[in-house]
């Protein structure tokens, strides 16, 4: 409880320099707080060391720094993405027969923060809270799909950063490239037993007013029990899905 004022002041400093809109000086911020010029100074610096917030030298001012940018995305993807989902993945399951899940991206990772259990189905090891390499999972391909092409590079700048199951998965970043222009061309992404064996998976990414994956919306089945008709349909449903959820975070509809 002692740190729980200068917790206060820091998230005051943060909340003043977004009101703002642009980098403000350290004077300026000591000023509208009504604090000791060295307290912000000490905020100011443990902030811009987390990334909350930049620090612009050569004007003397402080601006938000990229973690305050990812804390207002997350929070944007996740909380109220999560209510506006939880129907239509409750609908998707009891349409498919099959397991649905809601992912999004954090790094090079994929986050479940929705996982809607069809009837009779086997538990997946994609729980709410799991994370996995994005580039094994249907999900994952489906949003790394939709990125700048910038994005993807700088997430993937080389070989070392990917991750392989078994010896499956994209083995070079000009193989990642390849899959993720057949899944563009495809428009939606398919996984083949590489998170469980013996389970399949199909996805289609949830794009927002400015087309960026905001999530990723998938259905995974037991293959044996799949044929190429049915999963056609599968992805019908998932396509659909995640064309509802992008409608509703206000994507115009194409």
């Amino acid at each position: 409880m002692a740190n729980a004022p200068a917790a206060g002041h820091a998230l005051d400093v943060l909340a003043l320099i977004a009101r703002r809109g642009e980098p403000v000086p350290a004077a300026a911020i000591a000023r509208d707080l009504g604090l000791p010029r060295s307290s912000v100074y000490h905020l100011l610096s443990v902030l811009v060391d987390r990334g909350y917030v930049r620090h612009l030298p050569e004007e003397r001012r402080y601006g938000l720094g990229i973690a305050a940018y990812e804390l207002g995305s997350a929070y944007q993807r996740q909380a109220p993405l999560e209510r506006m989902a939880r129907g239509v993945m409750d609908r998707l399951a009891e349409a498919t027969g099959h397991n649905a899940h809601l992912a999004v991206l954090h790094g090079r990772d994929v986050l479940y923060v929705i996982e809607q259990r069809a009837p009779g189905r086997p538990l997946l090891v994609t729980d709410v809270g799991v994370r996995l390499p994005a580039a094994l999972t249907a999900s994952g391909m489906a949003m790394l799909a939709a990125l700048p092409a910038a994005q993807v590079r700088a997430l993937y700048p080389d070989r070392a950063a990917l991750v392989q199951r078994d010896g499956r998965g994209p083995s070079s970043t000009t193989r990642l490239r390849a899959e993720l222009q057949a899944v563009r061309q495809r428009g939606h992404a398919v996984e083949d037993g590489l998170v469980t064996p013996g389970l399949g998976s199909v996805a289609a990414a949830v794009l927002d007013h400015n087309d960026y994956p905001v999530a990723g919306v998938a259905v995974t089945f037991p293959q044996v029990d799949v044929d190429a008709a049915t999963t056609a349909l599968l992805v019908a449903a998932v396509r659909k899905a995640a064309a509802s959820l992008s409608t509703r975070l206000g994507r115009a509809t194409r």
